[in-house]
């Protein structure tokens, strides 16, 4: 699994709210696109400065701050004090490697959850943290780098399909965390072709690269866990927040979102089980071929014991020997060692050890 895995160390000793990139910068500039919409209206601006962000803050309707990149502390700053975050708030959002989770602030709400992406190329997953800021009538998210699951919710603003120009700010935070979690879905179905073609692998012609790519794909679904677990946590801390800032038609859409989150987990324990069982099918198969192995070299031995012992008497250099000087003793030799190793052999296709 390509994880962001970064050195935190580098903030050890520092104050808490200070600002300093924990991750892999992704990205040379911060960019930052907005989508205001109503029922009746729509704007989209790309790449716009962060001054003019407030304009957009404190027009009609609602409003979606795209940020992307998270490596400059000045700008990041400088979009908290526009958007009045706390400095720890900002501080998560630098982080990358944040647990997924949920917390209340005076006046917003700032969730943080992981994005999945599965490369074909490299056979992993990449994971992305996104941080959200669910404000009065706006929404605020942060991520590294370009690449999202959004398009399809970008595609309904713009189109005015379903119930999202006519609902508020909280629906387009759920709607967010909504592609997200149905984004898991498709990772899932990668990881279950994966674990299919393990399966017959294992079955068919186990090797060690196949022991090396059991270990890959259980430490991902491992990562996989670690990324989605929280997320239902915090979703049922979300669920718990009060107007304004979450509205009671939003209810049911959280409950179904929670559920998706325990199908996806439920979905991964299964893998993780299948994948467990894959593993120790693989030993089974890799000593039952030893066994067999050895079966084979026991019956060869077996076999050559007496032949060796005859091939011992008659090389013995005594002057006189029965046969020794019989016309046919040499060939009689060797059909009795023939019939030997014969009649053993019969002896075992009988017992069915072979």
């Amino acid at each position: 699994m390509e994880l962001d895995l970064t050195k935190p160390s580098k903030k050890a000793g520092a104050s808490p709210g200070t600002l300093a990139h924990v991750g892999r910068r992704r990205m040379d500039d911060i960019r930052i696109n907005i989508i205001t919409y109503g029922e009746q209206h729509l704007v989209e601006k790309r790449c716009i400065a962060i001054g003019a962000c407030k304009a957009f803050l404190e027009g009609p309707g609602v409003a979606w701050f795209s940020v992307t990149g998270i490596h400059d502390a000045g700008h990041i700053e400088d979009i908290g004090d526009l958007f009045h975050l706390h400095p720890l708030v900002l501080e998560d959002v630098m982080q990358s490697e944040q647990r997924p989770k949920m917390e209340e602030f005076d006046g917003y709400i700032f969730v943080v959850l992981k994005m999945l992406f599965f490369d074909k190329e490299k056979a992993g997953v990449r994971v992305e943290q996104v941080s959200l800021i669910l404000g009065p009538g706006y929404v605020l998210s942060f991520q590294e780098s370009e690449d999202d699951v959004f398009e399809p919710l970008r595609e309904r603003i713009r189109m005015g399909k379903g119930r999202i120009r006519n609902m508020g700010s909280d629906y387009l935070a759920y709607a967010i965390m909504d592609s997200i979690v149905d984004h898991y879905f498709v990772i899932l179905e990668e990881m279950g072709e994966a674990v299919e073609a393990l399966e017959e692998a294992i079955v068919s012609d186990p090797k060690t690269k196949t022991m090396h790519a059991i270990q890959k794909l259980k430490r991902q679904l491992i990562s996989f866990r670690r990324a989605v677990w929280p997320l239902r946590e915090a979703i049922s801390s979300l669920q718990q927040v009060a107007e304004p800032l979450i509205s009671r038609d939003l209810s049911a859409f959280l409950r179904d979102l929670h559920d998706h989150t325990i199908q996806v987990l439920d979905t991964e324990e299964t893998f993780h089980n299948t994948i467990s069982e894959a593993l120790d099918l693989y030993m089974s198969s890799l000593s039952k071929r030893m066994s067999q192995v050895a079966q084979v070299l026991t019956m060869v031995a077996t076999i050559f014991i007496p032949l060796t012992f005859i091939a011992g008497v008659y090389g013995m250099n005594f002057k006189y020997m029965p046969e020794l000087a019989h016309r046919w003793g040499y060939p009689a030799c060797l059909l009795l060692m023939l019939a030997v190793a014969v009649g053993m052999l019969l002896y075992f296709r009988r017992k069915h050890w072979f």
